[in-house]
C-alpha cells in the first residue's frame, strides 16, 4: 500500500507535479543568511582574532554564476517555450534541479554577504570600507543568483501547466 504523504506520489499532496519554488523558503534561506553573515564578523573575531576578509573575488565568483544560470534559463526557454523543442525528462529536470537550488543557494550566500556589510556598519575598524562594499557587491551579485534561478525554472515550464504549479 502506498504512503499518500510521500512527495511526488499521485495521490499524495503534491498530486505528482512539482511545484514552484516555495517563496517561504526564500525567506526563510535570506533568514538564515542575514543571520549567519552578521554572526561572522564577531564569532570569527572572538576564535580567531580577525573577521574574514571579502574581496572581489567573491562578488566576480557570485556575477559568473549568475551568468551561466542566466544563459541557461535563456537558452531553455528559447527551445521549450518559443521553438516548442521536445527536450529529454532527464535534461528538463536536471535543469529544473539546477536552477532550484540556484535560487536558494543565491537567496542563503547572498543574503549572508548582505549580513556581514550590514555587521560592520558604524565601526571604524581597519577595511570596514573595503568589507562593505564587496559584501554588498556580493550579496548583490546573490540577487542576479537567485533571480537567473528562479527565471531558469520558470523556462521549465512545459506548456499546459498550471499558472499556480
Amino acid at each position: 500500500m502506498s504512503d499518500p504523504g510521500r512527495p511526488g506520489e499521485p495521490d499524495g499532496p503534491g498530486g505528482g507535479r512539482l511545484r514552484p519554488t516555495s517563496p517561504a523558503a526564500l525567506t526563510a534561506a535570506i533568514v538564515v543568511g542575514l543571520v549567519a553573515g552578521w554572526l561572522a564578523r564577531p564569532v570569527t573575531i572572538a576564535w580567531l582574532g580577525s573577521a574574514p576578509v571579502v574581496t572581489w573575488v567573491q562578488p566576480v565568483l557570485l556575477g559568473l554564476l549568475a551568468l551561466v544560470v542566466g544563459v541557461t534559463a535563456r537558452h531553455t526557454h528559447a527551445a521549450l517555450q518559443v521553438r516548442h523543442e521536445p527536450m529529454e525528462a532527464h535534461r528538463a529536470v536536471n535543469r529544473l534541479a539546477f536552477g532550484r537550488a540556484s535560487a536558494y543557494v543565491g537567496a542563503l550566500v547572498g543574503a549572508g554577504y548582505a549580513g556581514y556589510a550590514l555587521s560592520w556598519l558604524g565601526l571604524n575598524a581597519e577595511l570596514a570600507g573595503q568589507r562593505m562594499l564587496w559584501s554588498g557587491l556580493a550579496a548583490l551579485a546573490g540577487v542576479g543568483v537567485v533571480a537567473c534561478g528562479l527565471l531558469l525554472e520558470r523556462a521549465c515550464r512545459v506548456p499546459g501547466d498550471d499558472a499556480d504549479a
